[in-house]
């Protein structure tokens, strides 16, 4: 884990600490022995540094948390009946899913997310494209499905924001061609969504990286990784959870795997788009 990363997570868990004391900062200071400033200091959004090994120990001691869980190393801690509540979870698939996604991704704000989708990005997807896969899969209702999907491309265009995306070259080749599941889609709406794919594209990147690889090469799930903090594995009408370290980890080097073997990386999408968009018929 890079040291940003494990500063942002370290002030994430201490204002789980804090929330859970039920104390003002003031006051929770206080009882670690630190001055006020010095706690805003350590929850700044522009702090690069790790709080010193007294304080850490302080903070452990009098709340009671292990100094591992609050430097990241583990997900084990005193207040497990809260961190890990959805340590390890499945779930069917329904309407409150989209909300507990948009929740994590709040969450992993400052972090690296990594996202294998199912069929093509939820942030790229036309309002049509997204109402034909509602139709055949969703549950709910379909403007929240749409809404959901703009709210992620809000996220995404927050400064700071950085999105991994690696999925099969055939799921493209195939929505282009309006073959499979895509056979029901009209050519203009498939246009369309191509279009609006290399406009976005052009406009998130680098923030945004879109990766190809070869489907007949090798296969993957869909899942997200949401920076150090969970993993959702979606498995058609059925969703996994899990925030253990190692899953975390194990996911991360498949993810990591998928782009060593990518036949198409961020700064050829745009022109591989533009080519299926070319010879779509």
């Amino acid at each position: 884990m890079k040291l940003q990363e494990r500063v942002l997570l370290f002030q994430n868990r201490l204002q789980q600490v804090i929330n859970h004391s039920g104390l003002n900062r003031s006051a929770f200071a206080l009882s670690i022995k630190v001055d006020r400033s010095t706690l805003s200091q350590l929850l700044a959004v522009e702090n690069v540094r790790l709080p010193r090994a007294d304080t850490v120990a302080s903070i452990a001691e009098v709340h009671q948390v292990s100094i591992d869980w609050l430097l990241g190393l583990t997900q084990d801690g005193s207040m497990a009946a809260d961190i890990l509540s959805d340590a390890f979870q499945v779930d069917s698939y329904t309407a409150t899913m989209f909300e507990k996604n948009l929740e994590w991704h709040r969450e992993a704000s400052g972090y690296k997310i990594r996202y294998v989708p199912t069929t093509i990005p939820e942030l790229m997807k036309t309002e049509a494209v997204a109402e034909y896969e509602f139709n055949r899969y969703g549950t709910g209702k379909v403007d929240q499905s749409v809404r959901d999907n703009h709210l992620l491309l809000l996220q995404q265009r927050h400064p700071g924001s950085e999105l991994e995306t690696c999925m099969p070259v055939q799921h493209l080749e195939a929505f282009a061609n309006g073959q499979g599941i895509w056979e029901g889609l009209g050519l203009s709406d498939r246009r369309e969504q191509l279009r609006r794919m290399i406009d976005l594209n052009n406009e998130l990147y680098p923030g945004f990286r879109w990766f190809l690889y070869d489907g007949k090469q090798t296969y993957s799930s869909s899942f997200t990784i949401f920076g150090p903090m969970r993993v959702s594995l979606f498995l058609g009408h059925l969703y996994i959870v899990v925030n253990s370290i190692d899953h975390i980890r194990k996911l991360t080097d498949r993810f990591d795997d998928l782009i060593r073997i990518a036949t198409v990386h961020p700064h050829e999408i745009s022109k591989f788009l533009q080519e299926l968009l070319d010879n779509c018929d």
